[in-house]
């Protein structure tokens, strides 16, 4: 007779089954993003697909190195970015030559009028010339401490160009009495623990205790000053009292201050853990390409194939193997970076029919790429679209580096050992990727390429290039003296190197192929490779960095300072004439000018040279 009741808590329980798994793999799908969110790992940086620049940071070395030009002895460290110099030591044989074309006019057919950059006060004093690091960071004042100076620099050691940008865009504090509630309840915490253990305090006990839940209870339902309550000044001028007693009285400050050092500790592990988030979150949208220019690919590629018309090549092909032309290779996998690149480029230039460029981008964007060189015009100049991985995979299968890498960027301090406190910077390093070594037997026909990065805008003509004679060297670069092999011989290993020979910067870079053939640069390179062990992907590109600086020891010649200004994309100090005089502005760091991050007064520079008013921008919603 007892059996049936028993039934419906049986199907009860069967019923309860399927909804507790559904429970679960809702509560799953809520966790996952939180734990990407949250995740801790000491990995400040991402790799994404659409990644532009890989930012590696070396392993740390100490070395003392005189610095050239300057006198200074230099320690130096891998890690966080600051300004690479505006030109850095270089060569001086053709100086009047250069600067007779550096100050010479430029067309500027549809090409805006050069902006009128007025840094703020906030960025003005800080990141000009060789910027102190603590001038950047502790409010430009110029008897910054020892110890701030230090605060600062650890703080650009870990978290890069995120400090620049944090501080740059720190907004004024808001709800400030949500602030005081808390400081007041961290007060009260401290001393409550001593006052209960008082004899005769009980009145006293018993307010503080009272006055911490009031607060407590305010705090959890307000977050911001606009939820307070309206007698929330009562509260705040009631606890101020108690406090005042409190302190009035004899306790064991030991007590007291073990418990505020405890609360200091917290805050302190709190406020690091949402930098390092926050961090996290600014390198994830320096380094991933905005959702708009995604749009924009895929636009293009289906029009692309929607549109016969276009899809014929109408190039004058013999251009692109005439070595007569001047040859300008291009390695990009943004649409609009290329874009902005060859319209400054055309747009300088007094011939600019005699401009042949090669685009080599990977099979992802090579569609997009041809439909929109297709649809824009660049006056006369022939403009030649290349599938990076298809070339390697169908011309050169024997060679390994099948995927299009781009310019690689290295961030390290530069420390000297005399004023280790006040002489102290980041900077940026950008050199050759893997992909670059391959631009000789890809270009077999020509003899001599100028190599411009992506994030590069030309505003002077730089036919003068041509003309050059770098005798036997190969790659003609700006030279970085800041930085010498001598003080990175951990990364060379066994390897033979020179120790007094300078680093060189990418940007706008000369190359005489016919010598770099003749030195057998790429089988070196090569052979380098094999010396260097690898294990992921990350591991390859930091590989660049030796490799690079290894394959052109004492074959890099040295172009005039004034043909580059680098530290657009992370140094907020540079000087508006500076840059107005300058061959060429080379965005390197993690604010590129296409990206939110991007440094507002320096967007001038390169929006001008971008391309307006085209339909498929707007649909998707582009706007640099």
């Amino acid at each position: 007779m007892k059996a049936p009741p028993l039934l419906p808590a049986a199907a009860a329980k069967r019923r309860m089954g399927p909804r507790v798994a559904v429970l679960a793999l809702v509560l799953c799908s809520l966790l996952v993003p939180f734990t990407f969110l949250f995740d801790r790992s000491p990995s400040g940086y991402v790799t994404t697909e659409e990644r532009h620049r890989q930012e590696v940071v070396l392993p740390s070395f100490e070395h003392v190195e005189e610095r050239a030009g300057r006198g200074a002895v230099g320690g130096v460290r891998q890690d966080a970015p600051k300004k690479i110099p505006k030109g850095s030591a270089g060569g001086i044989q053709h100086h009047k030559q250069i600067d007779h074309h550096l100050s010479s006019g430029r067309a500027k057919p549809k090409v805006l009028p050069s902006p009128k950059v007025k840094p703020s006060k906030a960025v003005t004093e800080s990141t000009r010339g060789t910027r102190e690091v603590g001038k950047d960071i502790n409010g430009r004042q110029k008897g910054a401490k020892a110890d701030e100076v230090e605060k600062a620099k650890a703080c650009q050691l870990e978290f890069g160009s995120y400090c620049l940008w944090s501080i740059e865009h720190k907004e004024v504090m808001k709800d400030s009495i949500v602030k005081r509630l808390k400081d007041q309840l961290f007060v009260a915490r401290s001393y409550y623990p001593s006052i209960a253990k008082l004899q005769g305090q009980e009145a006293l006990t018993q307010e503080m205790k009272q006055n911490i839940q009031n607060h407590e209870r305010v705090l959890s339902v307000s977050t911001v000053d606009a939820d307070l309550p309206s007698f929330i000044n009562k509260r705040i001028e009631q606890m101020e009292q108690t406090i005042v007693r409190a302190k009035s009285c004899t306790v064991d400050c030991n007590n007291v201050d073990r418990k505020l050092r405890q609360i200091l500790d917290m805050t302190e592990d709190e406020a690091h853990f949402h930098m390092k988030q926050s961090a996290f979150l600014y390198n994830l949208g320096a380094q991933t390409l905005p959702k708009s220019h995604h749009c924009l690919s895929m636009r293009l590629t289906l029009e692309y194939f929607k549109s016969s018309s276009l899809n014929s090549d109408d190039s004058p092909s013999r251009k692109f193997s005439d070595p007569k032309y001047r040859h300008y290779v291009i390695l990009s996998k943004n649409i609009l970076a290329a874009s902005v690149v060859i319209n400054s480029t055309v747009s300088s230039c007094k011939e600019p029919d005699n401009l042949a460029f090669h685009i080599l981008t990977d099979a992802q964007n090579f569609y997009a790429m041809k439909h929109w060189f297709a649809r824009n015009s660049y006056k006369k100049a022939a403009l030649h679209i290349i599938n990076y991985e298809g070339v390697i995979l169908e011309k050169l299968p024997k060679y390994s580096i099948r995927q299009l890498y781009l310019p690689e960027e290295f961030r390290f301090l530069i420390r000297s050992i005399k004023q280790p406190t006040e002489n102290t910077r980041m900077e940026y390093l950008s050199l050759f990727s893997h992909s670059h070594f391959l631009i000789p037997k890809i270009f077999k026909n020509l003899n001599k390429v100028v190599v411009l990065d992506d994030d590069v805008v030309v505003q002077r003509d730089l036919s003068f290039l041509w003309n050059i004679d770098m005798g036997d060297k190969v790659n003609g670069a700006i030279k970085f003296c800041g930085l010498k092999l001598g003080q990175v011989r951990n990364l060379f290993g066994k390897t033979a190197y020179d120790p007094k020979s300078c680093a060189w910067m990418s940007g706008v870079n000369l190359i005489n192929l016919d010598k770099w053939r003749e030195h057998n640069v790429t089988e070196n390179y090569l052979l380098l490779m094999k010396k260097f062990k690898y294990k992921d992907e990350e591991s390859l590109r930091a590989a660049a960095f030796p490799l690079s600086l290894l394959s052109f020891q004492h074959l890099i010649y040295p172009l005039d300072e004034k043909l580059t200004l680098a530290g657009l994309g992370y140094d907020y100090g540079i000087d508006e004439e500076i840059a107005q005089r300058s061959a060429s502005l080379h965005y390197n760091g993690n604010m590129k000018p296409w990206l939110e991050l991007g440094i507002p007064d320096y967007k001038e520079y390169w929006r001008r040279f971008l391309i307006q008013g085209d339909r498929f921008m707007e649909e998707c919603n582009v706007n640099p």
